[in-house]
């Protein structure tokens, strides 16, 4: 259909991600999904798939003029090496700022030239928590202020917003200890992870139908962990 509007989603291919892909092809999206590499990926015939490492920043205004129009983009790749300070080595630095901060503010910009009018940026409660891993607590912290400024910048011509969610249950969890796990749950209500589903249907929610007010805002995903 001509009419058919077109959502951009890293790391569409698994996690959150692959929520996402699920329920934009209930909605009769065309989805384009950009991610390193699609093993076990089951939609490859209904999604168009691109191989891409988005720690190539210098070429993503190449990846995005490529694809024409985009009318949603929907920054959720991201990674978390759970490392310590003094033993993060220099070449994880680089890859964290540039997969976690650089490559969605990067795509953000090119986007938004190709026509997208909503924007939401995956982040995290580690940017406010002084998270173990403080590289990734950092790229978190700064997407979430990415957000608020560029939602000032295109004023209210772009819709721009972010989920911060607490730690949630997909591949991302097995850097973790058992240890930390268990201490999580014990910090929010319920006593459980968010589940991929939850964080899927929010952020579908922000890119398709919450109130053009909403914007430059961030959705805390936290289950009371701030209080106790």
């Amino acid at each position: 259909m001509a009419d058919t509007k077109t959502v951009l989603i890293t790391g569409g291919n698994k996690g959150i991600g692959l929520e996402l892909t699920k329920a934009f092809l209930e909605l009769e999206y065309h989805i384009i999904v950009v991610a390193r590499d699609f093993r076990n990926f089951a939609y490859k015939n209904e999604v168009e798939c691109i191989e891409y490492d988005l720690t190539d920043v210098e070429n993503i205004p190449k990846l995005v003029a490529s694809m024409g129009k985009i009318d949603i983009l929907i920054n959720n790749a991201g990674v978390m090496y759970s490392l310590p300070y003094d033993n993060y080595p220099q070449e994880k630095v680089n890859s964290i700022l540039k997969l976690n901060l650089e490559a969605p503010i990067k795509l953000i910009e090119e986007c938004v030239k190709a026509g997208t009018t909503r924007v939401v940026n995956n982040a995290s409660v580690a940017a406010y928590t002084g998270h173990p891993d403080i590289w990734y607590g950092m790229t978190k912290a700064a997407l979430i202020n990415a957000t608020k400024s560029f939602a000032k910048l295109y004023e209210g011509k772009v819709i721009l917003n972010a989920v911060a969610p607490s730690p949630v249950d997909t591949d991302m969890q097995k850097v973790n200890t058992p240890e930390r796990k268990e201490a999580f749950k014990k910090s929010v209500i319920i006593g459980r992870f968010a589940t991929a589903i939850e964080v899927a249907k929010t952020i579908l929610w922000l890119a398709t139908e919450s109130p053009e007010y909403i914007n430059g805002t961030t959705v805390d995903m936290n289950n009371g962990s701030y209080m106790r």
